[in-house]
């Protein structure tokens, strides 16, 4: 199985980074795809945890070649500073790859991304603040900054004075910011030269070689498939493509090298920043998973809105990537109550729909129609088959599979590499 895509079926904050470090001592390449660090992973390993905002979570994993594509949108200081702090506690990251096509993330990025956030007032997005949706603007209007463009000064200057003159008008005449120097902005990145050289290479060869040798390559997205700025709920979306489809572009390999996507399904839902989310619960039982699932955004430390699975959005990630599988993240935190809603269907306007509405009013004003499972009380942690879960927990996982429309390979029941309950063998 050389080639496998991971990825987000909800709203991002699913569990990938759980998944993709579980599958690490199996895989010899872990690549990311798309976004920036703007997309957070926790690892817990042994009693050790790790959060990872850009690298890739093999990184984690002794064996395995960690990559950053060319889809990825880079923050010289946040990588330094996130390599920094791994090696600082004993992570080796020397194999780490970086594609010189990714495109990097600039003072003037994140400046432009605040005051633009601010200056929306209540029409805001919701983003992280941190650049992203600037730069890839700028990759689009070919006008951005390259990670190879680092090792040309020349050619950095030209590009930099060439993005500024448009942007501190806009800074000073529309936001009333002061302008930003390019000599502060070109002499800062070229800073970063040396310490990013050693790890900068056409990645996309490298990948495709690989591939070619029968070597394991995992493709791992960010965010989620409800996130994406095509197929999500747009504009709520991120910049950049989490779906499937986005490996491809994202890393440079053809979607005939693709054998397997699997898609990362939390019990239940959640989502960061504004936007439509039918099953959100503004209760006590909203409070309740947000408490018990630690749901706080490993990036932004915002709380995660939280509400019950939406079976809707699960086909919906199913039909538009191509799951070949789902791994089921945090059915511990479900342990305890009664019983359980789950989202089956919406209704719209008195019409009830069992597909995801292509209307953004229609989605809008969608009201989830909930089917109601038997819940269990016993503590789910300690299991290591199938067969040792609840009968009612059993129950639940199979109505889910059965509504998703692909089959559920893993289940997590606890936040550890260890505990999770594998169903069918990833690299089967």
């Amino acid at each position: 199985m050389p080639a496998l895509v991971l990825l987000g079926a909800q709203w991002g904050d699913e569990g990938k980074g759980k998944a993709t470090d579980l599958l690490g001592g199996s895989v010899d390449y872990v690549v990311r795809f798309q976004g920036g660090n703007n997309a957070g992973h926790t690892v817990v390993v042994g009693d050790q945890k790790y959060a990872l905002h850009l690298l890739p979570s093999g990184i984690l994993s002794p064996g395995c070649t960690p990559v950053i594509g060319n889809g990825v949108v880079v923050d010289p200081a946040v990588l330094l500073s996130e390599l920094h702090g791994l090696n600082e506690r004993g992570v080796d990251t020397s194999k780490l790859l970086l594609s010189g096509n990714a495109h990097l993330i600039t003072p003037y990025h994140t400046e432009i991304d605040k005051v633009t956030e601010r200056f929306l007032g209540k029409r805001k997005i919701g983003t992280t603040g941190r650049g992203i949706g600037p730069t890839y603007a700028d990759k689009i209007n070919r006008v951005g900054i390259r990670v190879q463009d680092l090792f040309d000064e020349s050619i950095l200057r030209q590009k930099v004075d060439a993005a500024l003159d448009f942007k501190n008008q806009v800074l000073a005449k529309l936001y009333n910011r002061r302008s930003v120097s390019a000599e502060q902005v070109v002499e800062e990145l070229l800073g970063y030269a040396d310490q990013l050289r050693g790890y900068v290479c056409d990645t996309t060869l490298v990948l495709n070689n690989a591939i070619d040798e029968g070597k394991v390559v995992l493709f791992e997205g960010g965010q989620g498939t409800l996130l994406d700025v095509d197929h999500g709920t747009y504009p709520f979306v991120t910049s950049s493509n989490p779906t499937a489809g986005g490996a491809c572009t994202g890393a440079g390999v053809g979607p005939t090298r693709i054998n397997r996507v699997i898609g990362i399904l939390k019990a239940y839902t959640t989502r960061v920043g504004a936007g439509p989310f039918p099953t959100e619960l503004l209760d006590e039982d909203g409070e309740k998973l947000r408490t018990i699932g630690g749901e706080k955004g490993v990036t932004t430390g915002r709380d995660r809105r939280c509400g019950w699975f939406d079976a809707v959005i699960a086909r919906y990630a199913t039909r538009v990537n191509g799951l070949t599988d789902f791994f089921l993240t945090k059915l511990d935190v479900l342990t305890g109550w009664e019983q359980i809603p789950v989202c089956v269907a919406y209704e719209v306007e008195g019409r009830r729909v069992t597909e995801l509405p292509y209307s953004q009013s229609d989605f809008h004003h969608a009201k989830p129609v909930y089917e109601y499972l038997p819940g269990w009380t016993e503590d789910i942690t300690q299991a290591t088959s199938f067969a040792d879960l609840p009968k009612n927990a059993q129950a639940y996982v199979k109505a889910l599979e059965e509504m998703s429309g692909a089959p559920i390979s893993a289940i997590g029941v606890g936040p550890g590499r260890d505990e999770t309950i594998q169903l069918r063998g990833f690299l089967d």
